[in-house]
């Protein structure tokens, strides 16, 4: 199965980040890490910057400190609106997702630009109530699976729908898939 972890320049930023937040809100390790429903190794390898983690605990972590996904990742003097940042690679060489931007909307909007090998397969956790994608196809075709259903995109094609729930990005065809996806919560 594809590495489902940050690259090392965003795991630099989320280590820097995730231990600033903590300390600024008085909290151990222990602490956030119950808060986020993780191990206290885990924290403490990712402040250390010896861990690779997922981008759902990322997301748990940021959760538990009362921040946005995008301010754990980020430079912390960065600008939103221009993060460019890789957050994901998958087994092909072509298969990354990168972070471009955010903006605010409800809470946030976050742009990332993605592709996937053929055959690769990106497995999302839910996120919380209220999360919702907005996907549309650039190059190829993509599958987004869901439990009871699998819908195929082609490119031009779109879908907007929960991330409250399991899915899957996968490519399985031959050519290599890139898409531009909106995170809205």
């Amino acid at each position: 199965m594809p590495s489902q972890e940050t690259s090392s320049p965003a795991l630099a930023h989320a280590a820097e980040n995730v231990r600033r937040y903590r300390q600024q809100q008085g909290l151990s390790q222990s602490e956030l890490a119950t808060r986020a429903g993780l191990s206290r190794r885990m924290i403490n390898g990712l402040e250390a910057g010896s861990v690779n983690i997922s981008l759902s605990n990322l997301d748990a972590i940021a959760l538990a400190l009362g921040v946005r996904f995008v301010d754990l990742v980020r430079p912390a003097q960065a600008d939103n609106r221009d993060i460019r940042s890789v957050m994901w690679r998958g087994a092909g060489a072509d298969s990354q997702a990168m972070l471009l931007g955010a903006a605010p909307a409800g809470n946030m909007v976050e742009l990332w630009t993605w592709s996937l090998h053929p055959g690769d397969r990106y497995d999302a956790e839910p996120d919380a109530q209220g999360f919702s994608e907005m996907i549309v196809v650039t190059a190829g075709t993509l599958h987004i699976v869901f439990e009871h259903e699998t819908r195929q995109l082609a490119l031009g094609e779109f879908a907007i729908f929960s991330s409250a729930q399991r899915y899957a990005y996968v490519n399985p065809s031959e050519l290599t898939v890139r898409f531009i996806r909106n995170v809205i919560s």
